[in-house]
């Protein structure tokens, strides 16, 4: 990723950054126009990532390159905030495009995986996977609300609802049957 971008001359490639929970305010130091996200991690996981991202560079682009052939690496049905979304294994001609496209203020979502994202039955919508997410990383019911900017009593609800979907007896039940359908890493 770095040797392509660096590459193209109307481009500066500013660092690599691991993804964790000091991210956004990593980025913000850097102050970055388009950050390209290349990762393992489901996109129910990278959203509480990219929110914080948002939060902390409000101009800043997000590119998550996405590998649909995996289960939870398509984008979700509906969502409205600064994520992007491209195909893995694009090519390096329309992978610069895309970061070019952001940085004037487009859109980027492949039409691949924006099909490919309406033909698939998922037990969970996003906003659960992401809140699932969460309380897999160990996070309460308050920090989850935190980090997602709802009330306790709606990521209750969240985790109730999730719980009755996948028919667990638990929440740990539910992180566990997640897994094993492939929704959560």
């Amino acid at each position: 990723m770095r040797a392509l971008l660096e590459t193209e001359p109307d481009m500066h490639y500013v660092d690599t950054l691991p993804i964790n929970g000091d991210l956004a305010q990593r980025a913000a130091q850097l102050w970055p126009t388009v950050v390209v996200i290349d990762t393992q991690y489901m996109v129910s996981q990278v959203l509480p990532m990219a929110d914080a991202l948002h939060t902390a560079i409000p101009s800043c682009s997000m590119l998550l390159l996405c590998d649909p052939s995996k289960r939870g690496m398509l984008p979700p049905r509906r969502w409205n905030g600064g994520l992007n979304f491209l195909v893995k294994d694009s090519s390096p001609t329309m992978l610069a495009d895309a970061v070019r496209r952001l940085a004037r203020g487009e859109r980027v979502v492949s039409p691949m995986l924006q099909a490919a994202s309406l033909n698939t039955d998922r037990g969970l919508s996003t906003r659960e996977l992401e809140v699932l997410g969460l309380a897999a990383e160990g996070d309460s019911v308050k920090e989850i609300a935190g980090r997602l900017y709802l009330s306790g009593g709606t990521v209750r609800n969240y985790l109730s609802a999730i719980i009755s979907k996948t028919g667990a007896r638990n929440r740990l039940d539910a992180i566990r049957i997640a897994r094993k359908q492939g929704w959560l890493r």
